[in-house]
């Protein structure tokens, strides 16, 4: 039985290693309860969670990505005061700091559909629909993931970027979403190894700091109706 139920958690800011520890947690916990329901007569619906966070400035290298992208020695790193984590989901080195929305998604697909490209594009639609709500067109870029303004023209730049994790149908690790972001963080990497791509933030696009509270409610409304969650604080 599909449980749709989700658990959603804001963890405010939180540094990037207790955060990956509290995900490898939650996603471990959930591997186990559907290792354990193989064979069971009464097996246990598995957890689902949702989760919002805050990172101080960190760069985090992908499984395939290259070391060579971060532009930063340790001491670069020092004065810019920002950590730096290899880490095991897809994709190559981006950027987390404050004033970007992270978001965690821990769910076992079982309960939603098993299509992890599906699971890719319905949490960009989510984004590109949020962005939608404060007047900003966005869409995606062919072949690479992640939600993209003027994906067709010269001035594509990124505000969105993605990369997950999923074992035996749980996801873990998620979306980085550039709402009142320090956009000079980037100039120290090649994010997601692309070289002549630009990134942005709401505020740089609408010449504002947003409510980032209020970012939040409106893209948690996207993602809980677009997964048909049944979703709990």
């Amino acid at each position: 039985m599909q449980n749709k139920h989700v658990i959603f958690q804001d963890w405010g800011t939180v540094g990037y290693q207790e955060a990956w520890d509290k995900q490898e947690s939650l996603f471990a916990d959930t591997v186990a309860i559907k290792t354990q329901n193989r064979g069971a007569e009464n097996p246990q619906p598995t957890p689902n969670y949702l989760v919002f966070v805050e990172h101080p400035h960190v760069y985090t290298l992908g499984k395939s990505g290259k070391p060579e992208n971060l532009l930063l020695d340790d001491a670069g790193l020092s004065k810019n005061q920002a950590e730096y984590h290899k880490i095991n989901r897809g994709g190559d080195i981006t950027y987390h700091g404050p004033g970007q929305l992270v978001g965690y998604p821990i769910l076992d697909l079982d309960n939603f559909f098993t299509d992890i490209h599906l699971y890719l594009r319905t949490l960009e639609e989510a984004v590109i629909l949020t962005l939608a709500d404060y007047g900003i067109a966005a869409g995606r870029y062919p072949g690479y993931t992640g939600v993209w303004l003027d994906p067709d023209l010269p001035t594509a730049r990124k505000i969105c970027a993605l990369g997950v994790r999923c074992s035996r149908w749980v996801t873990m690790h998620g979306f980085a979403f550039n709402v009142n972001s320090d956009l000079s963080y980037f100039k120290h990497i090649i994010p997601c190894g692309l070289d002549d791509k630009a990134v942005t933030s709401m505020a740089q696009e609408l010449g504002k700091a947003l409510d980032m509270e209020e970012v939040k409610q409106k893209l948690k409304q996207h993602i809980t109706v677009l997964f048909s969650m049944q979703l709990s604080e």
